[in-house]
């Protein structure tokens, strides 16, 4: 009769989940709206280097300064959060970010643009404190399908936004001396409305008596290089993020380069990869992981990975069609969703309860350096070797083979070990 019951529980666990983690709906909104706001500004980047007079250089280092700053920061708000509380530092740099979108608005040079991408850098504490919530809120047994909502709230958010941002390019409010004036301000007003939306519907998940009893049980921090099971997953995550999002950040580049679409084309591909991933994401995810388990659910998702990285880049030289890509475009989504939320659990569950911050902001680090370079090395590799884009597709396939083999590897979570082990 128990085991029965247990079955029951399992299989019916990823069927209710949203019902089971209502506390998350207001975080869910306030993460889509956030990203909203950021991705409407995207169809003006082209333009911005006739209008400023500059190179596509500058402004990728425009692009690059947000990630750059955010490299530092992460960690900082991941460590403010396990020390004050969860809700507390999400609401300062909220409204941190709604300020740095204020000053895009009333930006007419590219020191003030420069600025605010530097404040919204600064403050970027969104991500690593949204994750650490998600620790604190579910369960390991779920957290992974959590996780991947992130994922998804990125790809709706960049299907709207581009659109509504083109549809607002069109009215320069202010002159053409300030031509992000109407989008920087809907962006600081979708910002503004993810701190309401904070302060009302965000339960704080870290409270002072959870973060008194965990300073109490684990008095002695494990440094980030002794917790050797936290820094093998880190690595993990590092080869993996780097390989994805070197893919994602210069797709359209490839697109463009390699198959010969002009802007409606590449926008096709690219809406196609965001409604793929989305469509997997609420079909195909729960019965994968109801069927195959987490471990081996993640096995699947590296291993498609390696495979279409490595694919893109022979047929990318041999066959470059339009609809061999689509093809891939779909299963590299469906590698990702199956992968890429599992992988971030997972480094949640090798450390202790008062360091899920701190190790939350370690992945958004590990994300912002591949933000920075991997565009970079994409890039070259793509220009420097056209039309042969093996050595691109190898590259990725490489990083990818790495994570794909590291997942062999049994990580022991935190709470399994001895505490005696940590207080030492």
């Amino acid at each position: 009769m128990e085991e029965n019951s247990t079955k029951f529980s399992k299989e019916n666990s990823a069927i209710s989940i949203r019902t089971k983690y209502p506390q998350l709906n207001g975080l869910w909104a306030g993460l889509f709206i956030d990203i909203l706001g950021f991705y409407i500004i995207i169809p003006y980047i082209p333009s911005l280097i006739d209008i400023y007079n500059t190179t596509p250089l500058v402004i990728g280092m425009l692009l690059a300064t947000n990630a750059i700053f955010s490299l530092f920061s992460a960690p900082v708000w991941g460590r403010l959060s396990d020390k004050f509380g969860r809700r507390p530092m999400l609401l300062i740099a909220e409204a941190g970010t709604c300020s740095a979108f204020l000053i895009l608005a009333f930006s007419n040079s590219l020191a003030l643009l420069f600025t605010a991408r530097i404040v919204d850098g600064i403050f970027g504490g969104n991500y690593p404190i949204t994750k650490a919530i998600i620790t604190d809120s579910v369960p390991p047994r779920d957290r992974g399908l959590q996780m991947t909502n992130i994922g998804i709230a990125h790809t709706l958010a960049g299907l709207i936004a581009p659109a509504l941002g083109g549809f607002l390019s069109v009215f320069l409010i202010l002159g053409p001396d300030y031509p992000l004036a109407l989008s920087g301000l809907f962006a600081a007003l979708f910002s503004f409305s993810t701190i309401i939306i904070t302060f009302f519907y965000v339960k704080e998940s870290w409270p002072k008596s959870r973060r008194e009893k965990a300073e109490k049980k684990y008095k002695i921090k494990l440094k980030l290089w002794s917790n050797k099971d936290a820094l093998y997953a880190l690595t993990q995550f590092a080869f993996h993020t780097f390989s994805f999002l070197m893919y994602v950040s210069t797709l359209a580049i490839f697109i463009g380069l390699i198959l010969g679409l002009d802007t409606i084309g590449i926008s096709l591909l690219l809406t196609i990869s965001g409604v793929s991933r989305a469509i997997i994401r609420f079909t195909l995810f729960k019965p994968t992981i109801r069927i195959l388990g987490e471990k081996k659910m993640k096995i699947l998702g590296l291993l498609i990975l390696t495979i279409v990285f490595f694919l893109l880049g022979i047929f990318g030289t041999f066959y470059p069609k339009p609809w061999i890509f689509i093809v891939l475009l779909v299963f590299a989504s469906y590698g990702v969703s199956c992968a890429r939320g599992l992988m971030m659990s997972k480094v949640t569950e090798t450390v202790s309860p008062k360091e899920i911050g701190k190790i939350n902001g370690y992945t958004t680090t590990l994300d912002s350096v591949a933000q920075i370079f991997g565009p970079i090395l994409g890039t070259i590799l793509l220009q420097e070797f056209y039309p042969n884009t093996i050595l691109f597709g190898f590259f990725l396939g490489i990083l990818a083979f790495i994570a794909f083999v590291m997942v062999f590897k049994k990580i022991v979570p935190f709470r399994n070990k001895p505490l005696k082990v940590y207080n030492v």
